[in-house]
């Protein structure tokens, strides 16, 4: 890995939540520090919040299940977020959303604040909701999410396995932001994990400044309907 210039760097520890706004143009590398990490994603216009992050449309107009290098989020007004332009593991779950209190309690048992403070389990779905709060978001604004550095795959029934030690420690994914974004995070566990002790692994925000996206960019011209998403997405900033 190539060392890079970094305009800040901040770690999420595992289980927590984070929120920010980041600007077009700029890279953020997700690193999973303990390995075995999950970063439940979600994305949101800042300048109309109605505007966020289409799972069905992501999927569909680049002819995948996963995310990887190449691949582009798409808004449900098809304009393009985020490309992922750079990619350790090759794969990021898209489909199976985020554990609620009741899966957590259901696998880890109860640990809540009164009694374990800083040691209690935390889901991803509160986690989620707790940074969308600070936004004037709340339930009805939750969608389907990216899990960066989870891995699941469907065997021939249709049922949904998820890969265990598929990310290692040092395992990154390079996110470039084409519009300002409204960033949500949570680092609990992915709800398909199968482990029974609550250890979610920590996960470093690395941010520097890219610029946008070239003619000759990769993701740009990963396929056509692509090519339409960012100059849906440059139009919107004439």
């Amino acid at each position: 890995m190539e060392k890079q210039s970094y305009l800040w760097e901040e770690a999420i520890p595992g289980g927590c939540h984070w929120s920010g706004l980041v600007r077009r143009g700029t890279v953020l590398r997700f690193t999973d520090l303990e390995g075995g990490a999950n970063l439940s994603a979600l994305f949101y216009n800042p300048e109309d919040r109605l505007e966020r992050y289409n799972m069905p449309d992501t999927l569909k107009a680049q002819h995948t299940a996963f995310l990887t290098t190449g691949k582009v989020c798409y808004s449900d007004m098809g304009r393009v977020m985020c490309s992922i332009v750079e990619d350790s593991l090759g794969w990021h779950d898209t489909m199976c959303g985020v554990q609620d209190a009741a899966m957590s309690e259901a696998r880890y048992g109860k640990a809540v604040f009164q009694t374990h403070q800083n040691r209690m389990h935390r889901n991803g779905k509160d986690g989620l909701l707790v940074e969308l709060a600070k936004y004037g978001l709340g339930k009805r604004d939750l969608v389907a999410n990216v899990n960066f550095f989870s891995k699941v795959t469907p065997d021939a029934e249709g049922v949904m396995n998820f890969v265990q030690n598929f990310s290692m420690a040092g395992a990154y994914v390079d996110v470039r932001f084409d519009m300002n974004t409204l960033l949500i995070l949570s680092a609990a566990p992915h709800p398909l994990d199968p482990g029974t002790s609550y250890k979610p692994a920590a996960v470093k925000i690395s941010a520097r400044h890219a610029g946008l996206a070239a003619q000759d960019d990769l993701c740009r011209n990963s396929c056509a309907q692509n090519q339409r998403g960012f100059i849906n997405t440059e139009r919107y900033y004439l």
